[in-house]
């Protein structure tokens, strides 16, 4: 190891001593190496086993690798969705003397995976719509704290199932800047036509290796992007007029954000004059409304669908038990305890790493339901819980661990190279 070394990190790990920062990231031996599905990256990238945990570390420049670690670190403190930094390692050289680059070092997100990933032979039109959905859910949110992403794309995001949909997360921020005092709209337009590009000639790539459903069509997805992204932006942050008499609609408004998963922390309400109108408009919108309740009567840490799926389920424990005069915190823990922790505990060591807990009781409610609806009447949840882990989730593959090959470089049509293996035209061209 360089006598040189240099490791800036937020949290003191040893083991970090441990890796072969004298070999160059291509050279680092397999007994150092965690498999793992990658997306497609400008940089190299290789994923280690840590302590317990697995990271991922990434070559590149000194002030590239310190800048997107204390970007991240922003990020986190804003509370959005992105990777952990863990450290960034300078001063690296071989046992030779020769420079290595430096690296970033960042936590892997457990149960999280890239979009190409996340599916085993095709990709299909509404799951793809689902992913571009996601990754505006994202952009909305980094553009509401100022930051501008400039270089938006599904491989540069971690997706998570999120009770039928996805979460999307952050993964690289090496091209982003923030704004205190905002985005321009010019600037969220140039993000928006960055995703709507990168998205149609990654949507392009799976179609021309085959690994696209036929009836997908990459052009029409990638515009998706720019409208679920505009209807969310207005309803976040868009004006809203109406009579005095109608003050009900101050709390639809919020309502809708609510079932949208977000917060109002402050609402601007004016009155013209004379009292006939009342324009109301949120001025500083929160995601997570869901979670947060969750967090606060169960402690449970899940993705926003997630946890908006475990609290119907909780509403109907407290209904079909007639305890809606109870603290709704006491009947909470009760259905924590008698509900949900006894369906974790059933699922085998085996298969633990095959989803998340929260997502291992969505899809469950999910399994009931439909068994309930083929016998017409209600399956014991016990019954429910032994068909989904023997029919369903056992042939699942293991997300928390999922091994998969590497996706380092993009596969093109025969056409669309020549004989030296150029490409004969940009792909962003076609869009």
């Amino acid at each position: 190891m360089s006598g040189s070394l240099n490791i800036t990190s937020a949290t003191a790990d040893p083991a970090l001593l441990d890796l072969p920062w004298e070999l160059p990231l291509a050279d680092w031996p397999s007994e150092s190496i965690a498999s793992l599905p990658k997306g497609i990256s400008r940089h190299l990238v290789r994923f280690a086993n840590l302590s317990g945990y697995v990271v991922a570390v990434k070559e590149t420049t000194a002030e590239m690798a310190r800048g997107e670690y204390d970007m991240l670190r922003t990020l986190q403190r804003l509370d959005i969705p992105c990777v952990d930094p863990l450290a960034v390692i300078t001063g690296r050289g071989t046992e030779s003397g020769d420079e290595l680059p430096s690296v970033l070092v960042t936590r892997h997100l457990r149960f999280s995976l890239p979009y190409r990933a996340l599916f085993s032979q095709q990709l299909r039109p509404d799951t793809a719509t689902r992913l571009v959905d996601a990754l505006a859910v994202l952009l909305v949110r980094l553009h509401i704290v100022g930051f501008f992403w400039g270089d938006v794309s599904l491989s540069n995001t971690l997706f998570r199932r999120d009770a039928g949909a996805f979460a999307a997360y952050l993964v690289d921020a090496e091209t982003g800047k923030l704004y205190p005092g905002g985005l321009s709209r010019g600037q969220r337009e140039n993000d928006l036509e960055i995703a709507r590009v990168n998205i149609a000639g990654e949507l392009m790539d799976l179609a021309a290796g085959g690994r696209a459903d036929e009836d997908l069509d990459p052009v029409e997805l990638s515009n998706g992007i720019v409208a679920a992204y505009r209807q969310l932006w207005t309803e976040l942050t868009g004006s809203e007029s109406f009579s005095s008499h109608e003050r009900w609609r101050i709390r639809s408004r919020v309502e809708r954000l609510n079932d949208l998963g977000f917060d109002i922390e402050e609402l601007a309400i004016k009155t013209a004059e004379g009292g006939t109108t009342v324009r109301i408009q949120p001025k500083v919108v929160d995601a997570g409304h869901h979670q947060r309740r969750l967090l606060r009567l169960t402690g449970l840490d899940t993705g926003e669908n997630q946890a908006r799926r475990l609290l119907n389920d909780l509403d109907s424990y407290i209904a079909a038990n007639g305890k809606q005069d109870m603290d709704e915190e006491v009947v909470a823990h009760e259905w924590l305890i008698r509900v949900f922790e006894p369906v974790v505990k059933a699922i085998p060591r085996e298969l633990k790493g095959k989803l998340e807990p929260a997502e291992v009781f969505h899809q469950l409610l999910e399994h009931r339901y439909r068994l309930s609806e083929a016998r017409d009447a209600d399956v014991p949840l016990a019954e429910a819980l032994s068909s989904y882990i023997n029919d369903v989730l056992r042939h699942r593959r293991d997300e928390a661990t999922v091994i998969a090959p590497p996706t380092e470089a993009l596969d093109l049509p025969l056409d669309a190279v020549d004989d030296d293996g150029e490409p004969t035209a940009d792909w962003r061209d076609l869009v």
